[in-house]
């Protein structure tokens, strides 16, 4: 949380002293589930957790509960407004799926936090049809990667296949049936051939990646160019000291290496002989040549343009809550 409180110092040093975003300590945060209803089991936390982040009933309670109750009435709201707007245009449409996007850095826990809200917002009775979409599976295949020469960019903004991103996006806003995702495997690091998710009118649906706030360039002509964020209805940026991920990222290495790794079939089985300090060092060498460069180049630079900023401290758990203010 180092650069956030720069910016803040820098903000009070040049005489800014308005902030976009409401603070909120984990306390205060917590007291704002009201009355909303506890929804899951301890036995559901363990398909919920990541790799090494253990979900807590405590943490669902004091921070997933008031963000899912927040949402709930934003769908709410978002459904009446498109009512309204359709009696004003004079037709009768179909409701319109509510999208929520979910940003941050390589192993910050994005994964964990969407399965949370969509198992959490599909127990609401008004939209219990919640579905969740990486953007991993927009990635460029590895064999279109490696032509276009950007292998050792995937991640980064240019290796994802945009327009087809955006088509996907427009066509399950626009209430469309049956809209296909393709899909990406982690263990074969690669798009599988013939796969697809469908979408299919859900109530919700949760758009989990790395550069989903990432704003495109602004045209000289003024012509018409759509941001993945402006397809979403309410987005949140999982955030964490850099430091912090690096552990956690190097941490979530070396577990691999003893699990998935080991299998012959996988992508990075390579690895999984290396020495302690061998895939340690591997370890911090990918994070400081690909994913600290595209935190810090990509990821992090889109962090205030998120509705909502999850702060989480050493543990995984977060411990403030930023809500922009409206």
């Amino acid at each position: 949380m180092r650069d956030v409180l720069q910016q803040e110092d820098y903000a009070a040093r040049s005489g800014v002293l308005y902030s976009p975003y409401r603070t909120f300590s984990r306390e205060d945060w917590a007291r704002l589930r009201a009355d909303t209803p506890m929804t899951l089991v301890p036995r559901d936390l363990a398909t919920l957790s990541g790799l090494i982040e253990e979900l807590s009933m405590e943490e669902v309670e004091q921070i997933y509960l008031p963000l899912s109750r927040l949402l709930n009435l934003y769908v709410a709201a978002s459904q009446e407004l498109y009512a309204v707007t359709s009696k004003f245009l004079g037709r009768q449409g179909r409701r319109v799926p509510f999208i929520i996007g979910v940003a941050g850095s390589v192993a910050v826990g994005k994964s964990t936090t969407a399965r949370v809200l969509r198992a959490l917002l599909a127990r609401w009775p008004d939209h219990p049809r919640v579905d969740l979409v990486t953007t991993d599976g927009f990635l460029w295949p590895n064999h279109e990667l490696e032509a276009r020469g950007i292998m050792h960019r995937k991640g980064f903004p240019e290796s994802f296949d945009l327009t087809r991103l955006l088509n996907f996006l427009g066509d399950v806003k626009s209430g469309r049936e049956k809209v296909a995702a393709p899909v990406y495997s982690h263990f074969h690091y690669d798009i599988i051939p013939g796969q697809q998710i469908i979408v299919d009118r859900p109530d919700i649906l949760i758009v989990e990646g790395l550069n989903v706030l990432q704003p495109a360039r602004l045209p000289k002509d003024g012509a018409a160019i759509p941001f993945v964020s402006d397809f979403f209805d309410f987005s949140i940026y999982i955030d964490a000291d850099p430091g912090v991920i690096e552990a956690w990222y190097v941490k979530r290495f070396m577990r691999l290496r003893t699990t998935a790794f080991r299998d012959p079939a996988a992508y990075f089985h390579r690895y999984a002989h290396l020495t302690d300090e061998q895939a340690h060092a591997k370890a911090l060498e990918i994070w400081n040549g690909i994913n600290r460069i595209n935190l810090d180049e990509n990821i992090l630079p889109t962090r205030q343009r998120a509705r909502c900023i999850l702060r989480k401290g050493n543990d995984h758990a977060v411990a403030s809550v930023l809500l922009r203010r409206l």
